[in-house]
C-alpha cells in the first residue's frame, strides 16, 4: 500500500494530538503541589516550537563547576568511587564537603591532616583537591530520635552528635545555604557473606536500611536546599539484575530497590525541585571496603575474583580504574547531562551486555 508525505505527516499530527489529549495521560500535577517557575513557564507556553539549549558546543566541552557546591556521603578512604568522584568534581571547580561514618571519621580526618592521601589528592593543574568540610554521617539514622541508646553511649561515637541525615543536611544549609551535588556513595550489608536462604530478617533489612533507603531519606532531607538543575547521584552493581554468587546478605536486593528508587525519585525530585537522579553501575573495584568480603585464608578475596571475571569477560579486556567512574560521575553532575535523569549508567567495560562466560569450562574447545 502506498502513502504520499502529505498523508504521513497528517497521519502523524492526528496522532501526536490524540496522544497528548489521552484520558491515559498522567496529570502534570500528579506527586507534587507545584512544578520549578522553569517548567511552569515551559508548560504555558503555546509555542510549538523546540527552543535551543543554552549549552555552546562550539569548541571542546569542558566542565565547570566553579561555585557549585558538591556533598558526597561515604568517604572514608581514597582507594573508592565516591573518592574518585569528589576528586572529578573538584578538578572542575566544585566545592567539595563530605560526610563520613562517625566511627571511621577520627582515622579519615588524621589520615588527611597527615597528607596520607596526597598522592591520591592531585588534581589535573598539579594542586591538590580540597576538602571544605567533613561532616560526620550515619544515614541510618533520619533524625536525632532514631539513634538508639546502645549507638549513643557507644565509644565510637564518643564525642559526635548531630550525625543524623537530618541534622547534617541542617548544619549543611547553615554553612553553605544551597548545594548543587548530591552523591550517595553509601553501602553495608552486614550478612554479605550468607548466600540469601540462610540471610536473618535482621541482615536483609539492615542492608537495604544502609544501602537503599540511606538514598531516598538522603534526597528527602537535601532537597529542599539544592538548587533547581543540581544532580543526585549514586553508586550500584551487577548483582541488582545478575545473581553474583557471594553478594549475599540481601546486598542484590538493595541494589535492585536502589535503581528501582532512582527512576522514581528521578519523577518527584524533577518535578519537586528541578533535580535529577542519576546512578552508576560500576563494575569491580578493589576498594578497602570490597576487599572485607569473603576474605578467606590462602583464598583470593570475592572482589579478586570478580575483577579477574570482569577482565576475561567483559567487550573491553582492560583495567577498570576508580577514576572512570569519576569522570562518569562529573559528567552526570554537570550540565552536560542536564537532560539526563532516571538513568542507571553502565561504567564496566561493557560486562553487563554479555550472557555468555567466555572463560567458562564448556567454552574451553571454541576458546583454544
Amino acid at each position: 500500500m502506498m502513502f504520499n508525505r502529505s498523508s504521513l505527516f497528517a497521519a502523524a499530527t492526528a496522532l501526536a494530538y490524540s496522544s497528548s489529549c489521552s484520558a491515559f495521560a498522567p496529570s502534570s500535577q500528579v506527586g507534587r503541589s507545584a512544578a520549578p517557575a522553569a517548567i511552569q513557564s515551559q508548560q504555558q507556553s503555546q509555542s510549538r516550537q523546540y527552543s535551543k539549549t543554552s549549552l555552546s558546543m562550539a569548541g571542546p566541552a569542558t566542565i565547570d563547576l566553579r561555585g557549585k557546591v558538591a556533598f558526597i556521603a561515604g568517604v572514608a578512604d581514597s582507594s573508592g568511587y565516591g573518592w574518585a568522584i569528589s576528586k572529578a568534581l573538584a578538578d572542575a571547580g566544585a566545592t567539595i564537603i563530605i560526610g563520613t561514618w562517625p566511627p571511621v571519621l577520627k582515622i579519615f580526618q588524621m589520615g588527611l591532616k597527615k597528607g596520607s592521601f596526597d598522592k591520591d589528592s592531585e588534581l589535573s593543574d598539579g594542586s591538590m583537591m580540597e576538602i571544605a568540610k567533613v561532616y560526620p554521617l550515619d544515614a541510618v539514622f533520619d533524625s536525632p530520635d532514631d539513634v538508639p541508646d546502645e549507638i549513643k553511649n557507644n565509644k565510637r561515637y564518643a564525642g559526635l552528635d548531630g550525625y543524623t541525615i537530618e541534622e547534617v543536611a541542617k548544619a549543611v544549609e547553615a554553612d553553605y545555604g544551597k548545594i548543587d551535588i548530591l552523591v550517595h556513595s553509601l553501602a553495608n550489608g552486614p550478612e554479605v557473606t550468607k548466600p540469601l536462604l540462610e540471610t536473618s530478617r535482621k541482615g536483609y533489612l539492615a542492608a537495604s536500611s544502609a544501602s537503599a533507603y540511606s538514598a531516598v531519606s538522603l534526597l528527602q532531607k537535601f532537597g529542599p536546599i539544592m538548587n533547581e538543575g543540581g544532580n543526585m547521584l549514586s553508586l550500584t552493581y551487577i548483582a541488582s539484575e545478575k545473581v553474583i554468587p557471594g553478594y549475599g546478605g540481601g546486598m542484590s536486593s538493595a541494589k535492585a530497590q536502589l535503581e528501582s528508587d532512582t527512576r522514581v525519585l528521578a519523577y518527584e525530585a524533577g518535578r519537586k525541585w528541578g533535580v535529577r537522579v542519576n546512578t552508576i553501575s560500576a563494575g569491580p573495584l578493589k576498594s578497602r571496603a570490597a576487599s572485607a568480603i569473603g576474605k578467606e585464608p590462602g583464598q583470593k578475596t570475592f572482589i579478586e575474583y570478580a575483577i579477574d571475571y570482569a577482565k576475561a569477560n567483559a567487550p573491553l579486556a582492560q583495567d577498570l580504574y576508580s577514576d572512570d567512574v569519576g569522570n562518569s560521575g562529573l559528567f552526570l553532575c554537570s550540565p552536560l547531562a542536564r537532560t539526563v535523569t532516571g538513568l542507571t549508567m553502565y561504567v564496566d567495560n561493557g560486562l553487563n551486555t554479555m550472557g555468555m562466560a567466555l572463560d567458562s569450562e564448556s567454552m574451553s574447545d571454541k576458546n583454544a
